[in-house]
């Protein structure tokens, strides 16, 4: 007879969410939340006296495009790679932002632990990464330095060039996708099976009685991994725009 049962809902319940009306559920509801929510911080920052001290929202937008001016863009592609920044700040506050109600009260989902949202934002970052390599190179010049990089003895191009094509066009896009998503569903999974333990723990029967107090424990890590999301979410969206703007930097300026 099992003194402790801990029953695990169907992997359904947890990452599937029934639609509120046609295929429109809470992932999609998040998603429309976070693009809502970024653009009316900096829609009403906008809308402040630049001449009076930044407060409030736009302190906040101002914050934030210097983050991403002196963190991401001068630290991957220079001065050059300014005028990427309303993109590169846009990617980041959705993403984050999608990270995020992973410990909100009745979301307690983060949009990015369903594959649909990381894919299509690195299928994004993909066309945006080519398209300005063909752009700034041209398109058989961008593609000849993909598949036969500068420096790189000739004798090894047999081994480099479908390396460097496979990498660049067809596997840089998932793996970036996967290492958000991976991570995000990781850390929602962590947050389901402490809640449910230490619900079933404070929840023991008389003659389990014992198990109370350890409730505390799981209660505890509960606690400190709701926290630590905070930071997952923040890192993660940190991670996939500046591999974002590496990626840019590296299609406009190959030499580097």
């Amino acid at each position: 007879m099992n003194v402790f049962a801990l029953e695990f809902p169907p992997i359904n319940e947890i990452l599937r969410w029934r639609p509120f009306f046609g295929s429109f559920n809470k992932i999609a509801l998040i998603a429309v939340l976070a693009a809502l929510i970024g653009i009316m911080i900096f829609l009403l920052a906008g809308r402040q006296d630049p001449m009076v001290a930044p407060k409030g929202v736009r302190n906040l937008a101002e914050t934030s495009v210097e983050f991403i001016e002196n963190s991401i863009v001068m630290q991957t592609m220079g001065r050059d790679g300014l005028g990427w920044t309303p993109m590169l700040l846009s990617i980041f506050v959705f993403v984050y932002l999608c990270n995020l109600p992973g410990i909100i009260p009745f979301f307690q989902m983060p949009a990015t632990a369903r594959m649909a949202i990381p894919l299509i934002l690195a299928l994004l970052v993909w066309v945006l990464y080519n398209g300005a390599g063909i752009k700034h190179q041209g398109f058989f010049k961008y593609f000849k330095n993909i598949m036969f990089p500068p420096g790189v003895p000739k004798a090894l191009y047999v081994l480099m060039t479908p390396i460097e094509f496979i990498s660049t066009i067809i596997v840089r896009p998932f793996s970036l996708a996967i290492r958000l998503f991976a991570n995000m569903l990781a850390g929602h999974l962590l947050l389901v099976t402490f809640a449910l333990l230490t619900d079933a723990m404070f929840q023991a029967k008389t003659k389990q009685l014992l198990l109370v107090p350890m409730g505390v424990l799981p209660l505890a890590m509960l606690i400190f991994l709701t926290a630590f999301e905070v930071l997952v979410g923040f890192l993660q969206a940190y991670i996939f725009t500046i591999l974002t703007a590496v990626f840019i930097g590296g299609a406009v300026h190959p030499e580097h």
